[in-house]
């Protein structure tokens, strides 16, 4: 009998935690989350204005002391106000400056220079300034260059009571809620990408039911680019296919697939 019992149990926590595709509001195929990183210049001039005229919802996520910061923040306030998220990007966008490639970081950015417990206190004092913004308490985290240790301690752990989740894991589509980890989200790096590439992703995720995160920087300009034709061939794509396709800040994806995941 105790067997039994025991067996019973174990079936019954198996069922609770296994798989379970998502849904997306009014019946989309895929939730599309279009991530802009580092608060520039191209994104005010170019894709607040694109996304807004077809009706798509998008993240932000704004390092404090970023090119457009404090001279344009009227024109993040609109963005917010228009149904944007502004997300946590850190006040100074410090990353690592350990390995091949990172010799752009400055000394005092460098994270392998700070503690765990400052560069904590630097992400809730960027949550403050950007609820002073937005009005908003809830929100979602892009560490800087994926980068969550600082002085070889992990620093985004004791930070998740503060987000929704983070983009801060390599590319991939998370497809049923088991796999639903809110602090270890995929994004796809889409520097260079092209229009059809860019489609050919969000279908694939509409194939499996996914939830897939595109993590732009500049467009048409700046850092990391992509071209404007690229982007507003994705964009055209998505808009003519709302039925399809949720397209939503992070935040409101996340909050509905956590729900779904009882997370």
């Amino acid at each position: 009998m105790k067997k039994m019992l025991v067996a019973a149990t174990a079936l019954l926590m198996s069922a609770l935690t296994a798989a379970a595709p998502f849904t997306w509001p009014g019946g989309a195929k895929a939730a599309v989350s279009l991530g802009y990183d580092d608060a520039l210049d191209s994104q005010l001039d170019h894709v607040i204005p694109q996304l807004n005229k077809r009706g798509l919802r998008a993240s932000f996520y704004i390092p404090i002391n970023g090119p457009t910061l404090p001279q344009r923040q009227n024109e993040w306030k609109d963005a917010a106000a228009a149904g944007h998220e502004l997300g946590n990007h850190s006040l100074f966008h410090g990353c690592s400056a350990k390995g091949p490639g990172r010799d752009w970081v400055q000394p005092q950015r460098d994270l392998e220079r700070q503690m765990a417990a400052q560069v904590q206190e630097q992400v809730i004092a960027a949550n403050t300034w950007l609820q002073a913004l937005d009005g908003k308490t809830r929100r979602t985290f892009t560490p800087p260059c994926f980068d969550m240790q600082a002085g070889g301690q992990d620093f985004v752990k004791a930070l998740q009571p503060h987000f929704v989740a983070y983009r801060a894991a390599a590319p991939a589509l998370t497809t049923d809620t088991a796999q639903l980890d809110p602090y270890a989200m995929p994004a796809y790096f889409v520097e260079g990408w092209t229009g059809e590439q860019l489609i050919a992703l969000v279908e694939k995720a509409a194939e499996q039911g996914a939830l897939v995160s595109l993590l732009f920087h500049g467009v048409g300009a700046e850092h990391l680019s992509v071209t404007k034709e690229a982007h507003d061939q994705l964009l055209d794509h998505l808009a003519k296919n709302k039925h399809r396709f949720w397209t939503d800040s992070m935040v409101n994806i996340m909050e509905n697939a956590r729900r779904q995941a009882g997370r």
